[in-house]
């Protein structure tokens, strides 16, 4: 596939024009007394203000400002912004994806080759960008971007830093000096009251998902698993590993059930925190039949929702895997029955599957999962369980004053959270940062007029040979 195919023909020129004017990225960073490759991508000059806010970062960048204020968002800089609805707009974003596909899709998918030379023009690659431009801030608005790292061949360790590089007071209104909260030492007050979270965006959807799909409910997963003929051999040895290596990671009150289908679906076990039951169900799995994902489904959101065991009020999560075809409207039938029911539903297309029809039968395209081989199952299990049970992982947050504080040290990021101890990125690998601020509904007349510019940094150093990335002993 050819850039133009993914990519809309957009100069770098005019990718930098639209982003606005916080944020900034630059290159070379590590040279000097360290004898380690390095680059540094920052994001400086973003500029937060009680009437002007200002944030530049890289980038699919949102701002939640009210509704009707689409004409007002693209006057300020934003001509292609888009109202999302409720009142969030879509700011921008680098690259800018074709029609009718998604950004986070984009950036994750093997499509287009960021590492390339000829990517660059849609990047952001040691050049200074805005993200934010925005001008009347209120109590309520809140902005995010999530940064897309593209780690380019060798592994390497990553740090995000950053600093506020203005904290302006802008003179003082009446009711501002009347203010609770107030002072005047001439610094401003939106440090201390924005709000930041920082965090390991692992779907790059622009949302902090902290404790994935149970969000602190009971969790019941319906493990719903094609045993029809073809599933015989390797791809079905493959579908008993991963899906009862899947089971070894819930624990109570979380429940499993196990059912499977060909012409017609079974309850092989109903939803249980009996793990070994579970499991013990799957081993005993046999192939032969056709394939009704139809029936696979009905029979996975019936036990979900009606089944004994079932929890009015937990989380439910099905768990789809097929390696055939099946009738498309008796399964979108089925499918859209299911999640209009509350039902999470992943899908994993096996092999020959029709990948097509799996992926528009997932939730979301991010829930829908392509395994070209048996072998590839572990991956994508251990996947989908990170996504449902783990959620993503906080890296700071606080005040703007607090959270930039300890970024002025640097915070070196890990690169495999599933592992001990701090991991270095390997190469080719895509990380999205979401970072996301809000000026609280109780904040104040003691911010009025206020404004705030901050910097934040990437740096990426070698990971071969380096036991103390970034001079750090300790990491």
């Amino acid at each position: 596939m050819t850039q133009d195919d993914t990519l809309t023909g957009l100069s770098r020129r005019k990718v930098l024009a639209g982003l606005g004017a916080v944020g900034a990225a630059s290159a070379g960073a590590g040279l000097g007394t360290t004898a380690y490759f390095s680059d540094e991508e920052g994001f400086t000059d973003n500029r937060l203000e009680a009437g002007t806010l200002d944030l530049k970062l890289d980038y699919k960048s949102t701002y939640l400002g009210g509704p009707g204020r689409l004409d007002h968002v693209q006057s300020m800089g934003y001509p292609d912004a888009e109202d999302l609805g409720d009142g969030r707009y879509l700011l921008d974003q680098a690259p800018s994806p074709a029609d009718m596909q998604a950004w986070e899709d984009l950036v994750q998918s093997e499509q287009f080759d960021f590492c390339s030379p000829e990517a660059d023009q849609y990047l952001v690659n040691g050049d200074g960008i805005p993200v934010f431009t925005l001008e009347d801030v209120k109590p309520g608005d809140s902005g995010e971007v999530t940064i897309s790292i593209h780690i380019c061949d060798n592994p390497a360790y990553l740090r995000l830093s950053g600093e506020i590089t203005d904290n302006a007071e802008n003179g003082q209104t009446e009711p501002e000096l009347e203010a609770e909260g107030e002072d005047t030492d001439g610094l401003g007050e939106l440090a201390d009251a924005i709000e930041v979270c920082v965090w390991y965006d692992e779907d790059c959807d622009n949302v902090y998902e902290p404790t994935g799909t149970g969000q602190g409910n009971e969790l019941e997963v319906a493990l719903v698993s094609d045993v029809s003929g073809s599933m015989g051999g390797s791809a079905l040895s493959s579908l008993k590993t991963a899906a009862t290596t899947f089971v070894d990671n819930l624990s109570s009150p979380d429940e499993a059930a196990a059912i499977s289908f060909n012409s017609s679906a079974t309850t092989d076990q109903e939803l249980t925190t009996d793990y070994q039951a579970v499991k013990d169900a799957i081993d005993a799995y046999t192939a032969g039949g056709g394939t009704s994902i139809a029936a696979g489904i009905d029979e996975g959101r019936d036990e979900l929702l009606n089944g004994a065991n079932a929890t009015p009020g937990a989380s439910k999560v099905m768990i789809l895997l097929s390696d055939g075809n099946s009738s498309s409207s008796a399964a979108m039938t089925a499918a859209t029955t299911a999640k209009n029911a509350g039902i999470r539903l992943f899908t994993v297309a096996l092999g020959s599957a029709n990948t097509s029809l799996l992926q528009s039968l997932a939730t979301s395209p991010d829930d829908a999962f392509v395994a070209p081989d048996p072998e590839d199952l572990d991956t994508v299990y251990a996947e989908i369980a990170q996504i449902v049970l783990d959620g993503e992982q906080k890296i700071i947050s606080g005040t703007m004053a607090e959270v930039f504080a300890e970024l002025s040290e640097g915070m070196i990021l890990d690169g495999n959270r599933q592992e001990e101890g701090l991991q270095p990125y390997p190469g080719a690998t895509t990380q999205c940062i979401g970072f996301e601020w809000e000026l609280p509904f109780d904040a104040g007349n003691e911010v009025q007029s206020d404004s705030l510019a901050f910097d934040i940094a990437i740096e990426a150093e070698q990971s071969r040979h380096n036991d103390t990335p970034f001079g750090n002993s300790s990491a």
